[in-house]
């Protein structure tokens, strides 16, 4: 394709700067039947949570979802910590007929439902696995085994067409209250509406699963999570699981100045965690990875992604190939200008303007790197010859002593 037929291909541009059309194009399976209302139970005393942890160790699939109340904060005696953020108020776990509705403020202790969350042959579901899991887990409950339902969906449908909302009309054709979603759950005793409200989240995220799992049972399988954490070489890992106090431009600049990484060790690992992992989402911020340490000569690895099953995978594929302003990809992204999720096609808009804008390569970023007595020093780009870039270096030398008053 000739670069003026790839520019007419483009969207053209709207008032709003967007010129993609919305939302999810693709053909959806046929709707499934809403599930018959179950009996539900409100759990607030340590035998009621007892026999609710007997019911729930006989399922081999539970629905989980959690309201929280943000902790009230008060002075605090020497040496203790006091939480500051949200806090598990009511926890819901739905099985086929019946859904306990668990006061977590009223029972400190919820021990009984380790068993339960720390089997693992039971399936936990969660819509949004982040903020549940981190608020049990202060309340030691430490999920072995479970699916991410918004993430499936997010890899399937894309970002905008993810939530429970959205998937349970787009599924079952219901449409989901959420009108109480950010009310009061620290106030009691609780009204039938507000528990009945609680407890529908779960049973229809236990019915979206059925569903999923007859329609999609590729995607779910990407998005089930165990106690196995995947593996990458060490330098890699803080990057896909977030734990970096620096980018990681800086952390590998510094990782080469010490002699630690050098680049042949750098692509070779990034090739070998393209290969291995599976997580849609590591693998999308490892894509993220390569765009930001220019690993150019990736990009024909790269290609194949395109058509990757998952939404987020040919995104980040195409993002990254836009910025590392790789010109043989144009004619496989311009056919992404046609994908059904409205986050690809996005993404192939702009990484397709980039590339026919004539715009000099991206250069690396001003990176900063550590003198021997700790201070820092600035480098920019690769070394070239001096000479060439000498005007260059005082222009931003002259920028940076501006910013800092000298």
């Amino acid at each position: 394709m000739s670069e003026k037929e790839i520019r007419e291909s483009l969207p053209v541009e709207g008032a709003d700067g967007e010129g993609v059309q919305p939302g999810y194009l693709g053909v959806t399976p046929p709707r499934g039947q809403p599930p018959p209302r179950g009996e539900r139970v409100w759990v607030e005393r340590p035998e009621q949570l007892q026999q609710a942890a007997n019911a729930l160790a006989q399922a081999r699939v539970i629905a989980v979802d959690a309201e929280f109340t943000q902790a009230r904060p008060r002075a605090a005696s020497a040496g203790e910590q006091v939480a500051t953020g949200p806090r598990l108020a009511l926890l819901q776990l739905a099985i086929e007929g019946k859904c306990f509705v668990v006061d977590a403020l009223r029972l400190h202790d919820l021990s009984p439902l380790k068993t339960v969350m720390e089997n693992p042959d039971t399936v936990i579901l969660l819509h949004g696995a982040g903020s549940d899991l981190r608020v049990m887990a202060e309340r030691g409950l430490n999920v072995a085994h479970y699916y991410d339902l918004e993430a499936t969906s997010r890899s399937i449908f894309g970002q905008q067409e993810s939530s429970l909302a959205a998937m349970l009309l787009r599924a079952l054709n219901v449409r989901l209250d959420k009108s109480l979603q950010r009310t009061d759950w620290s106030r009691r005793p609780l009204p039938p509406a507000m528990i009945a409200y609680a407890a529908r989240d779960a049973e229809m995220t236990l019915a979206l699963y059925s569903w999923l799992l007859q329609h999609y049972p590729a995607a779910l399988k990407l998005h089930e999570h165990s106690a196995e954490q995947e593996t990458v070489t060490a330098w890699i890992e803080p990057f896909l699981y977030g734990t970096s106090p620096v980018s990681a431009e800086v952390a590998v600049a510094e990782a080469k100045a010490h002699g630690e990484l050098n680049d042949e060790q750098i692509y070779s690992d990034s090739r070998a965690a393209l290969a291995t992992l599976v997580s849609p989402m590591l693998r999308s911020r490892l894509l993220r990875l390569i765009a930001d340490l220019l690993l150019v000569d990736m990009a024909p690895d790269l290609l194949p992604l395109l058509q990757a099953g998952t939404a987020e995978e040919r995104a980040g594929a195409v993002r990254t190939l836009g910025r590392l302003g790789y010109q043989a990809a144009k004619e496989e992204i311009t056919q992404l200008l046609k994908d059904p999720v409205y986050d690809v096609r996005k993404a192939a808009q702009t990484a397709l303007r980039n590339l026919s804008s004539n715009r000099e390569p991206r250069k690396q970023k001003t990176i900063p790197g550590r003198l021997s007595d700790g201070s820092r020093q600035w480098v920019v780009g690769a070394a070239e010859d001096e000479a060439t870039n000498s005007g260059e270096d005082n222009d931003w030398k002259a920028r940076l002593r501006t910013l800092l008053g000298e």
